[in-house]
């Protein structure tokens, strides 16, 4: 009996080649997500620590200039605050969108790995077929063998 063969089979490995890409490019997409929400963590602790050195300032002895200077970097950073959550939200569509290209991708991978066991299945009631009827054969022939030889 001849190997099985899936003629297929190169279709099924782009699509296994294509959904490890997708799972790098996810992992690539998360990774830059969670970096952007570190720098927003740490913009949004900048300011939490100016605010806390205003307060200091407003407390002790008076200094109108570093006020005014504490004051600028808060608003600044209520700024750059606004731009990276921006770019927090962008980074998280870019992570669903790769998650729905993985997803497609694993869905077109299971679809080949399915036609590819049904073509194996079938390829098993083949041989089974034939394995049998060879069987039938050489039953049939050892039985007209023994009738000869009876007779």
């Amino acid at each position: 009996m001849k190997k099985f063969v899936y003629p297929m089979q190169s279709i099924l490995n782009i699509k296994n080649k294509l959904e490890e890409q997708e799972k790098n490019n996810y992992g690539i997409a998360k990774a830059k997500l969670m970096e952007e929400e570190h720098k927003l963590m740490e913009l949004v602790e900048r300011k939490d620590s100016y605010e806390f050195q205003i307060k200091e300032a407003m407390s002790s002895t008076l200094n109108i200039a570093n006020i005014r200077r504490l004051e600028d970097a808060i608003e600044s950073m209520k700024q750059f605050i606004k731009q990276q959550s921006k770019a927090v939200v962008k980074a998280e569509q870019a992570v669903e969108l790769a998650m729905q290209r993985l997803k497609d991708a694993m869905i077109e991978r299971k679809t080949h790995d399915k036609l590819r066991e049904n073509a194996f299945e079938g390829y098993i009631k083949e041989y089974v077929g034939e394995e049998m009827k060879e069987i039938d054969e050489l039953v049939s022939f050892q039985y007209g063998k023994k009738v000869k030889e009876n007779v």
